[in-house]
């Protein structure tokens, strides 16, 4: 007939935690096989040794200090509740236990029953919760939790934020409160899914904020299932889309823009390779966006003029300006044409400069206006000057230099008035220009400079020229030369 202790420890082998027995004196009498799996000892490894050969010796300290109490007041008692205890596998790794210890009486010898289990799993649970809800807490995105009837059940800072609701508001309500009238029955198909096992993912919607106003969103929503796989909720996360939506917009507004605009808007890197190219470009230079994508942007800089765009982009490069260039570029079938090219910065998202935007504008036209309206000028007999809002010359045409006697050069910059004898009066009447707009026949005599002096009688007519906005930005003035009264035939006058 089995003894009352060999009956009592077939009892303990279905207990799923690993039990030791122990005297009064620490000495091993007892182990189950959970002890051998979890220790990796096997049985007569253990028998008659010392409990310290699975704890640390400072909690058998413990035991040895308290021995008396345990055996005093004999009940069930965990030693962990304030210890950071930890088991010692058979090859002297350490591992994280939970023990308590029991009083019995087996009849033969009076043991204490040690019950330890493995928790690294059970810490590793709670440490994955803690991060779970750390991140639930910081998100920028709404995390909210509901049931499968589509009650909430969990509202996280960023669903206030986003919604305008308090936790204690919106808990116990029904989801679908979030949702405009004309999204009814969202929730519901949401649901429908959710309770089959199908997850949600990137459900673009709407949703309504306690003011009232509707803003666009994205929905992922996952089942919540319990330990034995049974879904039991819900788990959703709401993006607000509203930042996005608007940068979208006005990306889409300023494709609109490069796509239909007059002016060649090519994009490059900082080493120059070509990464966009609008349909104006291949227009005016004749290369198609697959032709040029790819390549150097240099293609369309004609010889000798290479020099130009590394000055431009070393200025550009180095954060100055580049503001416009006024150049010419090489078109596919090897014309050139004349251009003002503007550089701007294109910056990654942390500010640094990536590449450059570079729109190029054909003023082919504008050149040959200038060249026409220029030869009209010079083929005038009359001296034509321009003159800047402060008095001083800022262009003439041959006949000037021949009426004064002073090379281009050197007239240009000087002031207007110093080429007349009578300083004062020419003065005089330009400022009655500038206030008046315009002056008629006024009479001066002009200066020749050719090492004597010599008098020309001019009627001097002068108009302000304005910019865009209406500002006079100069003068324009025309003297025509008039017969002087001393010289005039006998008879005449």
């Amino acid at each position: 007939m089995p003894t009352q202790t060999s009956r009592f420890e077939d009892l303990l082998q279905a207990v799923p935690d690993a039990l030791v027995g122990m005297d009064q004196k620490g000495v091993i009498r007892f182990v189950d096989r959970q002890t051998e799996s979890l220790f990796g000892y096997d049985r007569d490894q253990l028998v008659g040794r010392c409990i310290n050969t699975l704890v640390p010796e400072s909690l058998w300290q413990i035991y040895a200090e308290h021995r008396q109490d345990y055996f005093t007041d004999p009940r069930a008692r965990s030693t962990g509740l304030d210890l950071e205890l930890s088991g010692r596998h058979q090859d002297g790794t350490r591992f994280p236990i939970n023990i308590s210890l029991s009083h019995i009486d087996t009849g033969d010898v009076l043991l204490v029953i040690t019950a330890v289990r493995d928790v690294t799993q059970q810490q590793q649970a709670v440490k994955n919760a803690q991060l779970i809800a750390a991140i639930v807490e910081s998100s920028a995105d709404a995390i909210i939790s509901g049931s499968l009837n589509g009650v909430v059940t969990s509202w996280n800072p960023a669903a206030e934020r986003m919604y305008g609701y308090e936790s204690a508001e919106i808990i116990g309500k029904p989801a679908a409160f979030l949702t405009p009238k004309d999204r009814a029955g969202e929730v519901e198909a949401i649901l429908e899914q959710i309770k089959i096992g199908q997850r949600v993912e990137h459900f673009e919607t709407t949703r309504v904020r306690r003011d009232g106003t509707v803003f666009p969103v994205s929905l992922t929503v996952s089942p919540i299932r319990d330990e034995n796989g049974t879904i039991f909720g819900t788990s959703a996360m709401h993006r607000d889309l509203t930042d996005q939506k608007e940068a979208l917009a006005v990306a889409q507004r300023m494709a609109a823009i490069v796509e239909s605009s007059n002016d060649a808007i090519v994009s490059r890197t900082l080493n120059g390779v070509v990464t966009s190219w609008n349909p104006a470009a291949a227009r005016m230079f004749g290369y198609s966006s697959q032709e040029m994508i790819g390549r150097p942007i240099n293609l369309l800089v004609p010889e000798g003029r290479a020099g130009e765009m590394i000055s431009i982009l070393a200025n550009f490069n180095a954060g100055r300006p580049a503001g416009d260039c006024a150049t010419i570029r090489a078109r596919k079938d090897g014309t050139v044409l004349s251009v003002s090219v503007t550089v701007s910065p294109i910056r990654d998202e942390n500010g640094a400069v990536a590449g450059a935007s570079v729109i190029y504008s054909d003023v082919s036209d504008l050149s040959h206006a200038a060249l026409y309206a220029r030869s009209l000028i010079e083929a005038a007999l009359e001296p034509l000057v321009t003159i800047s809002p402060k008095g001083k010359i800022t262009d003439v045409n041959e006949a000037t230099v021949k009426a004064t006697g002073v090379r281009r050069n050197a007239l240009i910059g000087t002031p207007f008035s110093d080429y007349f004898t009578d300083p004062d009066k020419a003065e005089e009447i330009y400022q009655r220009v500038i206030t008046d707009g315009k002056a008629v026949n006024y009479p001066l005599t002009m200066r020749h400079r050719n090492g004597h002096e010599t008098l020309t009688e001019v009627l001097y007519n002068a108009s302000v020229y304005r910019d865009t906005s209406g500002n006079v930005i100069g003068v324009f003035a025309a003297a025509r030369e008039v017969p002087r009264t001393d010289q005039l035939p006998t008879g005449v006058g």
